[in-house]
């Protein structure tokens, strides 16, 4: 990877991927087709940015619980605002607050599940401070919720569905079920987690 040559550090990657996922949803306020696709372009350089912060804190051993959580702070706020600008776009092009509505109730479900994983997290090592065994421990745990599982991977492909929508001229319809998504995704993570606190 190039950008392990360079004196580039993982937290200056996620503050650029997060100017440019903002920037995305900023771009969307506007509503008309061109304007969206080119904030889905901005929101798909941001999650290429976010997919090299991790890869290059490895590969230059500068993996630290603060960037760990300044990562998953970054994905909440390039998300949340995206769906608002998104919403707010598409009710000033149509006069329908129905969709900037969706896009609040898709900012506010990530804003919760944002909070519960600070609050799960609080004490949580570092993935670098766990033992393989603490590893292979963690892994078999998060298997308990396949739903769980299944929305992370959905959402680590999120910028090429956000693409393929816009290029449709459809991106909108996407916001009634990321709103219900967000809710639901909430949800079942504050029920796993109370399934540990009282197995």
């Amino acid at each position: 990877m190039r950008l392990a040559k360079t004196p580039i550090t993982p937290n200056q990657l996620t503050t650029l991927g997060m100017i440019f996922g903002v920037a995305g949803g900023v771009v969307c306020l506007r509503g008309d087709y061109f304007s969206i696709l080119f904030g889905a372009f901005l929101f798909l350089i941001c999650y290429i940015l976010d997919n090299c912060d991790g890869e290059i804190a490895r590969i230059k051993d500068m993996r630290s619980i603060f960037g760990m959580r300044y990562d998953t702070f970054v994905d909440w706020i390039v998300h949340a605002v995206y769906f608002i600008c998104l919403g707010w776009g598409a009710t000033s092009v149509t006069g329908q607050q129905f969709w900037l509505w969706s896009g609040v109730a898709a900012g506010f479900g990530g804003s919760v599940n944002y909070g519960l994983e600070l609050f799960q997290n609080r004490t949580k090592p570092h993935s670098s401070q766990l033992t393989a065994e603490e590893t292979s421990i963690r892994d078999d745990d998060s298997k308990m919720d396949r739903f769980v599982l299944n929305a992370r991977m959905v959402r680590s492909d999120f910028c090429f569905i956000v693409l393929v929508l816009s290029l449709g001229g459809v991106m909108w319809y996407l916001l009634p079920p990321a709103a219900i998504g967000a809710q639901a995704y909430w949800c079942l993570q504050f029920t796993r987690s109370s399934r540990r606190w009282h197995p």
